[in-house]
């Protein structure tokens, strides 16, 4: 664990910043940063609401999805990342918590795989206070949250010495391949359902499909830096989230 703190902290001086929300660079400066400004709290309550799938013309300021089905959320957060060059030229991928599913993009915002995921059971955009110190078995179910902001990663290992996807280093939260030791949590069988409504299982960290872990994660994040952006689902996050 402290060697892969290390790499964690070294991998984060080296991208120039840590785990917080951006704030807007020059050239994009008319452009709102929809991860501070948009409110979500109504929108939450809607879920599906998904832009039709349409090829966009590549440009060099907005994010390109191809055909793949995404929120207007999403595509307005893809498109900000790209145009303020907040990735910091570094791969990204986007979790859209309200639609259960998130996007991985190159450096220069092209569309490279997406997928369903499982977040953490309870609703909400913060960490509860003191929850890395507690069992696993002992925090409440309205405390097993996947926090919402910007966050710098890193690939690492668990306990077990699994390959994950550090997302939240300091709350124990990563992106891992989804996990099936508990048959009676039916995570594959959530993960592959029609709806996002069955997707909230996990205590905090993002559980995805095994081959897209493989396929996707491993190939873009391994031995780079990376920004994973986890939109809020109930709240506005401000800067200093």
């Amino acid at each position: 664990m402290i060697g892969t703190a290390i790499i964690l902290c070294s991998v984060l001086l080296i991208a120039g910043c840590g785990p917080r929300l951006a704030t807007k660079a020059d050239d994009a400066a008319q452009m709102p940063n929809p991860m501070l400004n948009a409110s979500y709290a109504e929108e939450a309550e809607v879920p599906f609401v998904m832009e039709p799938k349409t090829v966009r013309p590549l440009s060099s300021k907005r994010a390109n999805f191809g055909a793949e089905t995404a929120s207007r959320r999403t595509r307005e957060t893809a498109d900000w990342v790209v145009a303020s060059r907040d990735n910091l030229n570094l791969p990204f991928a986007i979790v859209d918590k309200v639609n259960a599913k998130v996007y991985v993009f190159s450096v220069d915002g092209q569309l490279k795989g997406a997928a369903p995921v499982l977040l953490g059971m309870g609703k909400g955009d913060g960490v509860a206070p003191g929850i890395s110190d507690m069992r696993m078995s002992r925090i409440p179910p309205s405390d097993r949250t996947t926090p919402a902001g910007r966050f710098v990663t890193a690939m690492g290992r668990n306990s077990h010495g699994k390959e994950i996807l550090w997302v939240d280093y300091k709350n124990s939260i990563s992106m891992h391949p989804v996990v099936t030791s508990i048959p009676k949590q039916r995570r594959p069988q959530r993960l592959a359902s029609p709806t996002p409504l069955d997707n909230r299982i996990s205590y905090g960290c993002i559980n995805v499909p095994p081959e897209f872990f493989t396929d996707v994660i491993h190939r873009f994040f391994s031995g780079t830096a990376g920004v994973v952006y986890v939109m809020p689902e109930t709240r506005r996050v401000g800067a200093s989230s």
